[in-house]
C-alpha cells in the first residue's frame, strides 16, 4: 500500500531523497577543522539515509549542525533525518530553520508544510504553501493541499497541471489521489483509468479508501513515506538556530552552558522545600459538631428535607461545566466538519458530543473554531489527553461564544 499511496517525484525526492551534493549547498570552503569534520558527519548521514537508517542519520546530521549552525544544508539534511525517523516535529522545527536562513528555498518549504500536515497544524501548512507558492510547483502544491484539508484547492492547482501536454501519469495519479480525498471517487476513478487498467484502478481505489480515513494526524504522511511516527519531544535547544551575528566560538561553549543550567537551577526551583515548610505553618484545629437544641413542639418537613438534599446534590452533577475543549481553527466552516468527522472517528468519546463552532478574526483572517464544552474542567482534560494520545492537537479553556455547530442543526430538529 504504502508504495502506491503518493507517486509524485517531486514530493517523494523533496522529503528524502537528494543527495551529498546537496547537503553541502549551504556550506562554504571548509577553513577549520570543525567544517571539515561537519562535512563528514554530514556525508556520513546522508548514506544512512539512503540505507534507510534513520535514528542513525538524526545523530550524525545533529552533529554536523551542532558544527555548523548555520549551515542551510545540514539543517535540510537534518530535516529529512528527522522524516525519515517518523519525528515529524523535530523535522518542522529543523526546515523553519533552514527557510529562516534561505527564505527561497521551495523544497524546504514544501517540507515544512508537509511535516505541518503530520503535526496536524493544517492551518499553518497552508499558509506555508501559500508563501511560497512562486516556488513549488503546482502539481506539488496541489496534492500538498489535499493532504493539508483543503482538497478542492489542490484539485484545481492539479487539474491546471494536467492540461499541459507536458502532463505525466504520476500528475495524474495525484490529481485522482486528491478527488479521493475530497470524496469524488467517480471523478477519481476516471482519472486514474488514464493509465491503468481496470484492475488496477480497483486495487488502487481500495487503497485510497483505507488512506482517505486517517486514524491520527501523522498517518497520511507516514504512510507516503514509508516511516512509523513516534514520540517527538523535538529538536535538542542546543540546536536552536541562533541569531546572525553570534560569535562563532559558541560552538564549543554549549557543552559547558548546557550543563551548568541544570545544576544551578533545580536546587533554587526545588518545589518541595517550600512544601516542607509551609505546610507545617497551617495546623486545622480538631473537627468538633455543633448540636443545636430544638424546641419540644418542632416538626421536621419530609418534602423540604427532599429539596434540601436535591440542592446540596445538584452542585455534584458531572454533567454541569463551563469549561472547553478546542478542537482546531480551520478555514471555513466545511474544513471544519471534515476534521468533525475524522477526530469522532479516532475519538470515539468525541461522537457523544455535540461539536460547537464559532467565527473568529485572527490579524485579518477568519477562521472557524470547533470545539466541544460544557465539561467539568477534568473531565475536560481528559478529553483532551485522549485527543492528544490520537496524534492530534486540542487545548482546555472557558467558553468563548461557541453555538452548536450549524451542520448538527438539521439532525437535532429532525430527531425531536
Amino acid at each position: 500500500m504504502k508504495t502506491h499511496l503518493l507517486v509524485s517525484i517531486g514530493l517523494a525526492t523533496a522529503m528524502l531523497g537528494g543527495s551529498l551534493a546537496l547537503v553541502a549547498s549551504g556550506t562554504v570552503a571548509v577553513a577549520s577543522s570543525e567544517q571539515g569534520m561537519a562535512q563528514k558527519l554530514a556525508g556520513r548521514a546522508t548514506k544512512a539515509l539512503a540505507k534507510r537508517q534513520g535514528d542513525a542519520a538524526v545523530t550524525l546530521a545533529e552533529q554536523a549542525v551542532a558544527l555548523a549552525p548555520r549551515d542551510a544544508g545540514y539543517r535540510t539534511l537534518l530535516g529529512r533525518a528527522y522524516l525519515q525517523a517518523g519525528r515529524f516535529a523535530s523535522a518542522t522545527q529543523a526546515f523553519s530553520d533552514v527557510l529562516a536562513i534561505d527564505p527561497a528555498d521551495g523544497r524546504a518549504a514544501l517540507n515544512l508544510a508537509l511535516a505541518q500536515t503530520a503535526t496536524g497544524e493544517w492551518v499553518a501548512a497552508r499558509q506555508t504553501l501559500s508563501a511560497h507558492a512562486a516556488r513549488i510547483s503546482d502539481a506539488d502544491r496541489g496534492l500538498a493541499l489535499a493532504l493539508a484539508g483543503d482538497p478542492g484547492g489542490g484539485i484545481a492547482l492539479l487539474s491546471e497541471a494536467t492540461r499541459d501536454p507536458a502532463a505525466t501519469a504520476t500528475m495524474r495519479q495525484n490529481l485522482a489521489l486528491a478527488l479521493a480525498l475530497d470524496g469524488r471517487w467517480v471523478e477519481a476513478r476516471t482519472v486514474a483509468s488514464v493509465d491503468m487498467s481496470p484492475e488496477q484502478v480497483d486495487a488502487r481505489l481500495v487503497e485510497w479508501a483505507g488512506f482517505a480515513r486517517p486514524q491520527s494526524a501523522a498517518q497520511q504522511v507516514a504512510a507516503l513515506l514509508g516511516v512509523t511516527p513516534v514520540v517527538d519531544r523535538g529538536q535538542p535547544t542546543q540546536l536552536a538556530l541562533s541569531a546572525p551575528g553570534d560569535v562563532v566560538p559558541v560552538d564549543a561553549a554549549p557543552v559547558a552552558v548546557a550543563q551548568a543550567e541544570p545544576i544551578v537551577v533545580e536546587p533554587v526551583a526545588q518545589p518541595t522545600r517550600l512544601a516542607t515548610v509551609v505546610r507545617p505553618a497551617i495546623t486545622f484545629a480538631p473537627r468538633q459538631e455543633i448540636v443545636q437544641a430544638l424546641p419540644s413542639d418542632y416538626r421536621g418537613s419530609r418534602g423540604m428535607d427532599a429539596a434540601r438534599v436535591r440542592m446540596a446534590a445538584a452542585p455534584m452533577s458531572p454533567a454541569a461545566g463551563g469549561y472547553y475543549v478546542q478542537l482546531g481553527a480551520f478555514d471555513t466552516q466545511a474544513v471544519a466538519r471534515t476534521a468533525w468527522r475524522r477526530l469522532t472517528r479516532t475519538v470515539p468519546r468525541l461522537a457523544e458530543l455535540s461539536p460547537q463552532g464559532m467565527q473568529a478574526s485572527v490579524r485579518g483572517t477568519s477562521f472557524y473554531r470547533l470545539s466541544v464544552g460544557g465539561l467539568a474542567r477534568r473531565d475536560a482534560a481528559s478529553l483532551c489527553n485522549r485527543v492528544r494520545a490520537s496524534g492530534d492537537r486540542c487545548f482546555v479553556r472557558t467558553h468563548a461564544g461557541e453555538q452548536l455547530a450549524g451542520w448538527t442543526r438539521p439532525e437535532r430538529l429532525a430527531s425531536r
